[in-house]
């Protein structure tokens, strides 16, 4: 079985400060649903067994946009609610995801925030290949907009990321620095248990980057792969909307 999970829980505050209005982020469009990020999402590579998107936030609104415009893969998704959003991380709504797919015989997830736009062809390179994956893009690194994932000199990587878009710290030498594509695919599933049945609860209260960190330094270089995005938009605003549906 083949899952995508995605997460689209957070309050998207950026976004409606720059559209003048609280909105739903992933779900928003200027005239028809299938330009929503959601949407084109979910619609990439219709190839999965299991669609898993985990909401909190306007959480009453996805789920009729969900009943609404997503007929032709209602049968597949499962919609879950992570009621802690406001008070927890992004880690959170990771759990939720993991925690929906935990008894089932799944053999990958791919995971993928919900605010990106990303180009078909390397999104299908992912779904399709046999391998774990971490992505990247060809952005410049800012602490404004950046995940950030390094690899220390004994070939570890590494997630940094600050909530609060200011400053982005490294403490150590490193080998190569990256912008993180914020996509990553787990083909061990028992590892993938393993790892989540063993955080503690505080972990999960953090960025989903706890998780996915502990996972990937489970793993040797060799056994996953690097993928870069050709096209890559992380859609914080509504001008970074404009920019992916226009360009």
């Amino acid at each position: 079985m083949k899952i995508l999970l995605v997460t689209v829980a957070g309050k998207s505050s950026r976004f409606s400060r720059s559209l003048g209005r609280t909105c739903l982020k992933c779900i928003y469009h200027p005239g028809n649903i299938s330009e929503s990020l959601l949407y084109r999402l979910l619609h990439l590579d219709m190839d999965f067994d299991k669609y898993i998107i985990v909401g909190g936030f306007m959480y009453e609104q996805l789920k009729l946009a969900m009943e609404e415009h997503f007929s032709d893969i209602s049968g597949k998704v499962i919609l879950v609610n992570n009621e802690k959003y406001g008070e927890y991380g992004s880690g959170y709504s990771l759990y939720r995801g993991f925690q929906e797919a935990a008894g089932w015989d799944f053999s990958e997830i791919l995971f993928a925030e919900g605010d990106l736009f990303v180009d078909r062809g390397t999104f299908l390179e992912i779904s399709r290949s046999e391998k774990d994956i971490i992505t990247c893009n060809k952005e410049m690194i800012s602490a404004e907009k950046s995940v950030v994932f390094y690899f220390d000199k004994e070939y570890k990587v590494h997630y940094v990321y600050d909530a609060s878009h200011n400053m982005l710290n490294i403490t150590e030498p490193f080998r190569s620095i990256h912008n993180s594509g914020q996509v990553w695919k787990f083909r061990r599933p028992g590892l993938l248990r393993d790892i989540y049945g063993n955080m503690r609860e505080q972990e999960w209260q953090g960025t989903n980057l706890v998780f996915i960190q502990k996972y990937f330094q489970s793993l040797m270089p060799e056994e996953y792969d690097i993928v870069r995005f050709k096209r890559w938009v992380n859609c914080n605003t509504i001008a970074d909307f404009e920019e992916a549906r226009n360009g």
